[in-house]
């Protein structure tokens, strides 16, 4: 983690141009736009009432200390550890500025990489600090929120260094998974636009709990939000039929969707029912329970009555409450796993295609598989000679949970199958103001823009060998360790276990509360609503399924591409492999969880018996089944006697009705 001086938090991000009147550049416009400097001062109106933040970020790796200086000319944070890359950031925090005028100040090491920035010694900027509190933002005739900035390479670096701050996390440690996506927000030292509009908007008992395909877009909605950007988002079909998903409609914050009416149970946000009533304040409204339907109408004797129309909340008045409304009901039930694979060349989509490169690569993008889960990077770690590069990225899961993911076979699927749309790594499509409205750019009009220009249709082109061939070329650049190489496969499919730990037990705490759930037909069970998308894990099951595949044939997968690694001296490819098989047995065995059974007793396993069981985990998604079926119990044995809960019989037969598609590795086709 980075080093803070007198408590301080700086955030500073390479960019074009400045995101608020507060801070100004000083005689560096050249440097600055030769290094694509940008810097934040946050909140949006710095006042001596409030901690200053600042993100620093920079499009070149710049090397350097960053310092902010007080108005009497003392140092009140420095720190040399810059972060992410590309883009590349600093952050850093005065928790009781003076007023008056502060300096950023990043001053550089050595010999610049490059010409263009050789005779930058320095880039610098002022902030001013105002002695009072400022005016509050205050909502727009005609827009969700007022947009006083546009998309550009510095806004989208900022963007990248914000996502990448909010989900950093040790890579010596487990990765991080919270509850909600809330938790996060929530949380000041890692939400570098906590308040950043100075209505206490963060401080409200949030709470938000999107879904895969949500989430990207709350993230993007609530960034546009703080910033004051262009946002919009498009209503699209799920695809089958062997067609792509399609999206005949686009809404933004200045053309908003008309809304249907939702069923009766969704007028009730999700709650935590430990809290309180909150305050007024970011998604606060989410709690608040919708009024009370019109009691119903007896009809005349042989009348079938009306059904009663239902209709969302009207959006409430003010800034904050107005944000959190569009999300829930505009955002939040507009968009689905459909929108993220849309066809590559399609320019009438959210997302474009992006070519695979490290430069290209940025947190923020995100990750469509063909089977309908989306995940956004939130990290790239590079290669070193000791241990091989890192990508990291964020998802949701239907029960809310968020959590980080590794880049690898077993997380991130890939198909090149036309039929299932076009997956692969994807960015937002920019969205401007123009004519007095706002549109997307295409994918031309993309390729042309200097701030952009990294649309590429390769990934449609690539075998599922070449993609992964290609992805671990771009995030390992060098030859790999092969013996390294394997265990970083282990440890991201033990990862992956216990994360399922997490979906297994909110199943069984489903149970407890006796309930069951209906269990859709055909391939519907990977893409439904309610109960049966909360808690059963087909999808993740399948996911998991192939990462045991992957694992099981790592040694075979380095005998296949010798040169993609560093072979020990001496030793032949047969012997490496040999190595790798006697390798993988201990470490599988030496790994061990616990899972808590229908009593809520803990029965522990080792990550090869989770391997061995593969056959069983074929029918372990259906969480109408007791969690020691789960997770591959054999019957009769001792960690299945606590087991009380199954599925019914016809659920079963239909289970194994489906069991070839889990046995062959592969989602049905939609439609």
């Amino acid at each position: 983690m980075f080093s803070l001086i007198a408590t301080s938090a700086l955030i500073v991000t390479s960019a074009l141009i400045l995101s608020a009147p507060a801070a100004r550049a000083q005689g560096a416009s050249a440097c600055d736009e030769a290094a694509g400097v940008a810097v934040l001062p946050s909140p949006v109106a710095p006042w001596k009432g409030a901690p200053l933040r600042v993100l620093f970020t920079s499009e070149k790796p710049l090397d350097g200390e960053l310092t902010l200086t007080a108005p009497n000319g003392t140092v009140a944070a420095r720190s040399r550890d810059r972060r992410g890359g590309p883009p590349y950031f600093w952050v850093a925090e005065v928790p009781q500025p003076a007023a008056g005028t502060w300096q950023v100040t990043l001053t550089r090491d050595g010999t610049a990489r490059d010409a263009a920035t050789a005779d930058c010694a320095t880039i610098s900027r002022e902030i001013a600090v105002r002695p009072t509190e400022p005016p509050r933002p205050k909502t727009q005739a005609g827009s969700v929120w007022p947009v006083k900035a546009s998309w550009t390479r510095a806004n989208e670096n900022l963007f990248s260094a914000w996502v990448e701050r909010l989900f950093d996390a040790p890579l010596d440690a487990p990765p991080p998974s919270w509850k909600a996506l809330h938790e996060v927000l929530r949380d000041r030292s890692r939400n570098l636009l906590f308040n950043h509009l100075g209505l206490a908007e963060d401080q409200a008992n949030l709470v938000i709990r999107p879904d895969c395909a949500d989430l990207p877009y709350f993230l993007r909605a609530y960034f546009a939000f703080k910033m004051g950007l262009p946002y919009g988002y498009a209503k699209c079909t799920r695809g089958g039929g062997g067609q792509a998903p399609r999206c005949p409609a686009w809404w933004n914050i200045q053309r908003e969707e008309p809304r249907a009416a939702p069923p009766p149970e969704e007028l009730v946000a999700s709650a935590d029912p430990a809290v309180p009533p909150p305050s007024p304040g970011l998604f606060g409204m989410l709690r608040q329970q919708a009024a009370a339907p019109p009691a119903p109408v007896t009809p005349a004797p042989g009348v079938k009555p009306a059904p009663k129309p239902w209709s969302p909340p009207p959006r409430p008045a003010g800034l904050v409450p107005g944000f959190a409304h569009y999300l829930k009901w505009s955002i939040g039930d507009g968009v689905h796993s459909g929108s993220g694979r849309t066809a590559l060349a399609d320019d009438n989509t959210d997302y474009y295609p992006v070519a695979l490169s490290e430069e290209t690569l940025r947190p923020g993008t995100i990750y469509a598989d063909p089977y309908g889960h989306l995940l956004v990077i939130a990290k790239r770690v590079p290669q070193t000679g000791d241990a091989a590069g890192v990508m990291l990225a964020v998802d949701a899961q239907p029960d809310g949970t968020v959590a980080i993911k590794r880049f690898w076979r077993g997380n991130f699927l890939f198909a090149d199958d036309p039929a299932l749309g076009g997956p692969g790594f994807k960015r937002f499509r920019p969205v401007v103001q123009e004519g007095g409205g706002m549109r997307r750019l295409t994918n031309r009009e993309i390729a042309k823009n200097p701030s952009y220009g990294d649309v590429s249709l390769d990934q449609g082109k690539m075998s599922v060998e070449a993609f992964y061939d290609r992805m671990e070329d771009v995030i390992s650049p060098s030859q790999l360790d092969p013996l390294r190489a394997m265990k970083e496969a282990i440890q991201a499919l033990d990862e992956q276990v216990r994360a399922r730990v997490t979906s297994v037990e909110n199943g069984r705490k489903y149970q407890i509360t006796g309930k069951s759930a209906d269990m859709p037909d055909g391939a519907a069970i990977f893409e439904t609503t309610g109960a049966w998308e909360d808690f059963a894990t087909p999808s993740r099951d399948l996911r998991l399924l192939i990462a045991i595949d992957v694992v099981r044939g790592y040694p075979d997968r380095v005998a296949r591409r010798p040169e993609r690694y560093a072979m020990p001296a001496g030793k032949s490819v047969a012997d490496v492999k040999a190595e790798l098989e006697s390798v993988l047995a201990a470490e599988l065995s030496a790994r061990t969880f616990s899972y808590p059974r229908t009593d809520g007793s803990q029965w522990t396993l080792t990550v090869k018996d989770v391997v061995d069981r593969v056959k069983a985990l074929e029918m372990a998604y259906n969480v109408n089944d007791c969690a020691e079926l789960r997770w591959g119990a054999p019957e009769g044995s001792q960690e299945a006697a606590t087991c009380k809960g199954r599925a019914s019989s016809s659920q079963r037969a239909k289970m194994a009705d489906y069991r070839a598609w889990f046995a062959e590795r592969r989602r049905p086709p939609r439609g």
